[in-house]
């Protein structure tokens, strides 16, 4: 998703405007009233309901997304006794960041500093309390778009982007299935989301609005980061606590010598397909407004993963002389992750290179290097996530130039697209916004898990590992015949 910046009713630019007509009105006894009523008028902000709409039903398809989609397609990947732990898993977080979203994280992912001369050394890094808990938002409090003095009501923007925050730390859980404790999952991702999520947003997406473009601005959104949708801030984010997880929490009893194969495909299948469904509001939605640019996002949501999903299958069959159904959707999936942050920003020519590259790059990690590692990271968060944002995030430097069929950077001082694109120079960009994403989640993920281990501890004991956590952490069964 990319930035926005709340605005109140009438821009601050157009106030001075409306100072001026007002006493060259008065001059005219013959003027009407309703004439300086006009003036006001014309400089009100546009509020578009297609624009709304859009928004609105985007939402839903992210929330889509978390339950039932990601839970479905964890769930028929993991073992028949640990089905439900893994619904539980994901359903609860979903509800937890809820909450946390708009008592706190929007506020701390979206507000900050309005000039220079107010901003502090943490301006670039996380915002304020200013909104904690929603304050001052009602339903006339409008958020701005990527068009100047074009806006959605603020509840709007706030439900959007409370299902990217839902949706990031559940996709953590895939990498410690079946062998992590509840309430240290829930532990975990909660302080994840304070320290790593929320910082991470505000860096990549804060800014002041194309009313306000030379305000201050997160730190990798000032040196001019591209993420249109969420690979740096979701994605890599979220792939790299799975990583960090897997390694701190250990494998699985048996890892390596007992068959762990997913108990249900159709349920992953499913799961699966409805995350593709429900990304095409992640990546389209993240335009703000209902027009060209997000139909091409959805052309490239499209293209990109059905290009990475025969990458996959293909590849698969190459190396292990079959194309797997598992092979096919991860491959989906992985190239629903690299096009996420390039969405708006390439071509559908650059969106379908993208997608074969993170569809063959993330089978290599997961069917070559990942066994070569050794790590139990179970559901191939990293390897999915972790990966395929990677190299999505580094690729859109690359096709978002104009010769290459991309759209280039917009310029708000001039209300163009900048000249002059330099491809190395904006690969170096991305590659920064990679590397602080990588470094910054492995920190927060790593304390975090020695905090949560310390206090709760990580791991359920070896007799209820073996049992399954639907018995003994849920007490019930997901299938009873």
């Amino acid at each position: 998703m990319r930035p926005t910046a709340i605005k109140p009713m009438i821009p601050a630019l157009a106030l001075p405007l409306i100072g001026l007509a007002i006493p060259a009105l008065a001059q005219d006894a013959e003027a009407p009233a309703a004439t300086v009523e006009a003036v006001v008028e014309a400089v009100a902000p546009i509020v578009d309901k297609g624009d709304t709409t859009w928004m609105m039903i985007s939402a839903i398809l992210v929330m889509a997304m978390s339950i039932p989609g990601l839970a479905l397609f964890y769930g028929g990947l993991v073992r028949a006794k640990n089905m439900l732990s893994v619904l539980m898993q994901v359903f609860t977080i979903f509800c937890v960041m809820s909450i946390l979203w708009v008592c706190f994280g929007y506020s701390l992912a979206f507000t900050g500093a309005g000039s220079a001369e107010e901003a502090t050394w943490l301006t670039p890094f996380i915002g304020g309390f200013s909104k904690a808990f929603l304050a001052g938002v009602d339903p006339s409090s409008l958020a701005e778009t990527f068009t100047t003095n074009v806006y959605v009501p603020e509840y709007v923007f706030i439900i959007f982007q409370m299902a990217f925050a839902c949706i990031a730390p559940a996709l953590i859980v895939g990498a410690t299935v079946e062998r992590m404790k509840f309430q240290a999952v829930l532990a975990f991702v909660v302080i994840w989301f304070f320290f790593s999520y929320l910082p991470m947003a505000h860096m990549v997406w804060w800014w002041g609005g194309p009313s306000a473009y030379d305000a201050p601005g997160g730190f990798l959104f000032g040196h001019g980061d591209l993420d249109f949708a969420g690979g740096t801030v979701i994605h890599i984010n979220a792939g790299v606590a799975g990583l960090v997880a897997a390694l701190v929490v250990g494998p699985r009893l048996g890892y390596g010598k007992e068959l762990m194969a997913p108990h249900n495909l159709p349920f992953t299948f499913l799961g699966g397909c409805l995350l593709w469904i429900g990304w095409f509001g992640f990546n389209a939605g993240s335009n703000m407004e209902a027009t060209g640019t997000a139909a091409m996002a959805i052309l490239n949501t499209t293209v990109a993963t059905a290009a990475a999903a025969l990458a996959w299958a293909f590849g698969e069959w190459l190396f292990r002389g079959h194309p797997s159904l598992l092979g096919g959707i991860s491959g989906a999936i992985a190239g629903l992750v690299g096009i996420t942050p390039a969405a708006g920003f390439v071509g559908p020519m650059g969106a379908i290179v993208i997608g074969l590259a993170a569809g063959f790059l993330c089978m290599w990690f997961v069917v070559s290097l990942k066994a070569k590692l050794g790590v139990d990271e179970s559901l191939d968060v990293f390897g999915i996530h972790g990966i395929g944002g990677i190299v999505g995030a580094i690729l859109t430097g690359v096709f978002a130039a104009p010769s290459l069929g991309g759209s280039g950077i917009y310029d708000y001082a001039t209300e163009s697209v900048a000249a002059g694109y330099d491809i190395a120079g904006q690969v170096m960009t991305q590659t920064l916004g990679v590397i602080v994403a990588v470094v910054w989640s492995a920190v927060v993920s790593f304390i975090a898990l020695m905090i949560v281990k310390a206090v709760i501890g990580l791991r359920v004991s070896g007799n209820d590992e073996r049992q399954g956590l639907d018995v003994t952490t849920h007490g019930e069964n997901a299938y009873n015949s």
